[in-house]
């Protein structure tokens, strides 16, 4: 385990965190908007990221405070129902808090933004779980400094503290709290900005600050996630949702498919799912599904998860379990086949979307013309449906997904499952 240079690391929300100029700015603009007053520029209303925003209010856009107070009114009422999802993290963030707990740093967020907000931004992105501590305002109750909520949010024997922010107002806080003020340049303050206000330190970009509080510790290996279920479940829709969350979330993430995910495996795609080959043999289809398999796992999936992405896959071997060994009725055979194409590289969670054969397929059909395996018939659906379902009660890495509700409730279900999957990575390597 790396020797940390601090044991308690304090971190700002927007600007440090999440990059959420776009929600904020735009909420601004409604206010303002809404009040009747001139609008600045883009440049002079990115003053308003960090900030208390009455402050802002009154001395960027020259609001009284009776005016100034209804703004804030209007900003939270576009913001706490859009503005906030309009938020990104920052690319590495999320991996580097994981490795800070990891590790075995206390972390905590000292904002000026409201409690609620604060919770809900890191709920939704799943950095919840990973803050020991929240200080930020609660509406109507006491006005608290930067520094103030610095120290309420500090554990009782804090040891070697930080605190990371991009604007001025982090760093008086942390001087004035007795901290070490590490500014970072990616956000919303300037340089001079930052030196100015007392900095400790600067770092460029999420990768030196990485550096600054991790030193050389070496990222985690990726997460493997593989999405399965009969054609038409909704699994590939899911993929897509889950990959952007993901990204969002500022994870480095890898979406690939089975059959394919590689050119050579691709090319072995075409050659099994083309029409024109409806006289191949069952034996033939799994071992080429095998052969495309080891392939796309060496060119594509290998390599992703050694440089820390999680990599989300479009079918995998349980594909090959359930439509060759149980569709096709090659049972075990197939899992032998596939045991030196695999070698031991298995998804860490296999997401199985349960949805009635019949309907699945109905969906199917009336999405885009089927291709040669989706046009098989008699039991053949049934039976691989069957087949997935069995496979959920014989490995804890499997995790049913009741696949009949919306694309909103089912992508809600992935993503706390994902969420789940990702901070318990952090937890239980500690």
């Amino acid at each position: 385990m790396t020797e940390l240079r601090f044991q308690s690391v304090v971190f700002d929300l927007d600007g440090t965190i999440t990059r959420s100029g776009e929600g904020i700015v735009n909420s601004v603009k409604y206010a303002l908007s809404e009040l009747g007053q001139p609008i600045p520029e883009d440049a002079v209303l990115a003053g308003f990221v960090g900030p208390e925003l009455r402050d802002s209010f009154m001395g960027i856009t020259h609001l009284d405070q009776a005016q100034s107070e209804e703004a804030v009114r209007l900003f939270r009422k576009r913001h706490e129902a859009i503005g906030w999802r309009e938020a990104k993290v920052y690319p590495g963030i999320f991996e580097m808090i994981c490795a800070l707990k990891r590790h075995g740093a206390y972390v905590a967020l000292a904002s000026s933004k409201s409690l609620m907000l604060c919770e809900r931004t890191l709920e939704y992105f799943g950095l919840r779980g990973l803050f020991d501590k929240i200080t930020a305002p609660v509406p109507g109750g006491e006005r608290l400094s930067k520094a103030e909520l610095i120290c309420r949010c500090l554990p009782e024997t804090p040891g070697k503290s930080c605190m990371i922010g991009d604007r001025k107002f982090d760093m008086i806080g942390a001087k004035e709290a007795g901290v070490y003020a590490l500014g970072v340049l990616y956000g919303y303050g300037s340089r001079q900005e930052l030196e100015q206000s007392g900095a400790d330190e600067l770092c460029q970009d999420v990768p030196a600050l990485r550096r600054a509080l991790l030193d050389d510790a070496p990222r985690e290996k990726g997460r493997f996630i593989s999405f399965e279920g009969s054609d038409g479940c909704g699994k590939s829709t899911q993929l897509k949702l889950a990959r952007q969350y993901l990204e969002d979330c500022g994870i480095e993430v890898v979406s690939t498919r089975e059959p394919g995910g590689c050119p050579i495996s691709e090319r072995i795609r075409a050659l099994l799912l083309d029409t024109g080959s409806m006289g191949m043999t069952d034996e033939c289809e799994a071992l080429l599904f095998a052969a495309a398999r080891a392939q796309h796992i060496n060119d594509t999936i290998k390599p992703a998860l050694e440089k820390g992405a999680v990599v989300l896959c479009d079918r995998f071997v349980d594909s090959s379990i359930a439509y060759q060994g149980a569709g096709r009725g090659l049972g075990d055979w197939v899992r032998q086949i596939n045991q030196r194409a695999v070698e031991k590289c298995l998804p860490d969670l296999t997401l199985v979307f349960d949805i009635s054969p019949e309907e699945a397929i109905r969906r199917r059909y009336s999405a885009s013309q089927a291709d040669r395996i989706e046009l098989s018939t008699g039991d053949f659906h049934r039976r691989v449906y069957e087949a997935f379902l069995s496979l959920c009660d014989t490995d804890q890495r499997f995790y049913k997904v009741d696949a009949s509700g919306s694309i909103e409730q089912i992508g809600e279900t992935v993503r706390q499952r994902l969420v789940k999957l990702l901070t318990e990575y952090a937890e239980d390597d500690k």
